[in-house]
């Protein structure tokens, strides 16, 4: 077994202010000494990013949907192994999952999969001794799923709150650990439908810890999860075969990943399988570096926010003349939402100005008012890709407020297809070694996808190497 703590935040519904005692918690059991491991269920990039500031460390994904449950586990056990505590924010209300019928790829589903108990995070903003009920209602609802107490949010430590923990936990028989102050130095600007990115500033993060250390009663908090032991047993965590000429000899092929304010959402497993497979992930940024590192295999743009930065991306030249002579050159190309809209010729933001890209992809993406994809997705590959053979599986998400206007002919990457039916629509773009669209991938729901890539660099490497 792992001899972390986990501890799975969950509530009753979106805004109860799970994110809040998350990275509170993380920040406050880190500011004790302890090695926090901080995860995210579900395919959200904005949470984890929060995570990672307040732990030092990168937080990633749970998702029981995109990766199968040896996977889910291993990702869990292989952090956890290097961790005191393991903080698992959730994700929605507690059993909100693929439908209103089930509660796949919920919170709930991932904390039985691991066996971690569960913290519910009351909002007392909103409601008194209702609570009472919304508390039991959580904690009865499923007797397999292990729950450790409640935390109340935004409400101030004095005689008030004592009585309405007492209410609480009279109703269920399980301690609250406290509750949270409202504080606006807490209060995140929101974005599309989320928390503005760590990556453009995460001073709430201290604020958070600061009003958890002050409200909760962390030594309880420590002693419950302890007595529940560590969750989990290790499942044996998948071997990456290192690429050969990679990990286990010779040089390692270089795949630079854009990393900056406007590119920064990636799966951290994602990123340990490309490693896994003998890749060496170089970081360098699209706003700033006149062009990719020297003598890179590759190129991996995953998503952001392009549109908040499009002037200076539009602005770096260098940068963009360099990606598309790399992609005119053969080497692979790898767009994720974000990093696919980079790709193209152009984007109109939401203003309706249009800024120049690198017009590797022939088209122009467009912003929109409101989502224009959102959700899981099922990939199957119309053509032998960067990372599919034809007709291949993968399974991902998407979430992007824009469109895509095609410059005539369009070879699409693949179809995608939506866990509540409907037809498969095309989508993406694959051509030579170039692939994008707006999908977020999860390599874990393909691995062999991994070192498909993982093979194209290393024919790139270092005889047609970049630049």
């Amino acid at each position: 077994m792992s001899g972390a703590a986990p501890v799975v935040v969950a509530a009753a519904g979106t805004g109860a202010g799970k994110t809040t005692a998350a990275v509170g918690l993380i920040g406050a059991l880190r500011a004790r000494g302890l090695r926090v491991q901080p995860f995210k269920v579900g395919p959200d990039f904005i949470d984890p990013g929060h995570h990672s500031a307040a732990a030092g460390r990168p937080s990633r994904n749970l998702d029981s949907w995109m990766v199968p449950p040896d996977c889910l586990r291993a990702t869990y056990a292989a952090a956890a192994a290097q961790a005191d505590v393991c903080v698992i924010e959730g994700v929605m209300g507690l059993f909100d999952g693929m439908s209103p019928g089930s509660d796949e790829a919920s919170t709930a589903h991932v904390a039985r999969l691991l066996g971690a108990p569960v913290v519910a995070v009351l909002d007392g903003h909103t409601a008194g001794r209702t609570l009472r009920a919304v508390a039991l209602g959580l904690c009865r609802c499923d007797p397999d799923l292990p729950f450790a107490g409640f935390i109340v949010n935004r409400v101030r430590p004095g005689p008030y709150a004592e009585a309405l923990g007492a209410a609480v936990a009279d109703a269920t028989g399980l301690p609250v650990f406290g509750c949270i102050a409202p504080d606006p130095a807490i209060r995140v600007p929101e974005r599309h439908l989320g928390l503005r990115p760590a990556a453009e500033g995460a001073d709430w993060v201290a604020a958070a810890a600061r009003a958890v250390a002050a409200g909760v009663d962390l030594d309880g908090l420590l002693r419950a999860l302890r007595a529940r032991g560590p969750g989990a047993l290790d499942p044996p965590r998948p071997a990456g075969r290192p690429h050969p000429g990679g990990a286990s000899g010779g040089s390692r092929p270089r795949l630079a990943v854009a990393r900056d304010e406007a590119f920064h959402f990636y799966y951290e497993d994602n990123l340990d399988l490309l490693r896994a497979q003998g890749l060496d992930l170089v970081p360098w940024s699209p706003l700033r570096d006149p062009a990719p590192p020297a003598g890179v295999a590759g190129l991996y743009f995953g998503g952001g926010f392009p549109e908040r930065f499009a002037g200076r991306l539009a602005a770096n030249v260098g940068a963009r003349q360099a990606v598309a002579a790399a992609a005119a050159a053969g080497l692979p190309v790898w767009g994720e939402c974000g990093g696919f809209q980079y790709l193209c010729r152009e984007l109109v933001d939401e203003d309706g100005r249009s800024h120049a890209m690198a017009g590797v992809i022939p088209a122009r993406t467009v912003m929109t008012p409101g989502p224009a994809g959102f959700g899981y997705r099922e990939v199957r590959a119309r053509r032998p890709n960067l990372l599919l053979p034809d007709g291949g599986l993968a399974r991902g998400h998407e979430f992007h407020w824009s469109r895509v206007e095609w410059d005539g002919a369009w070879e699409p990457a693949w179809e995608l297809g939506r866990p509540a039916g409907g037809p498969p629509v095309a989508d993406g773009f694959a051509r030579g070694s170039v692939l994008a669209g707006y999908v977020h991938l999860h390599l874990g729901s393909c691995p062999a996808a991994a070192a498909r890539l993982a093979a194209a660099c290393a024919a790139c490497s270092p005889g047609r190497s970049f630049p």
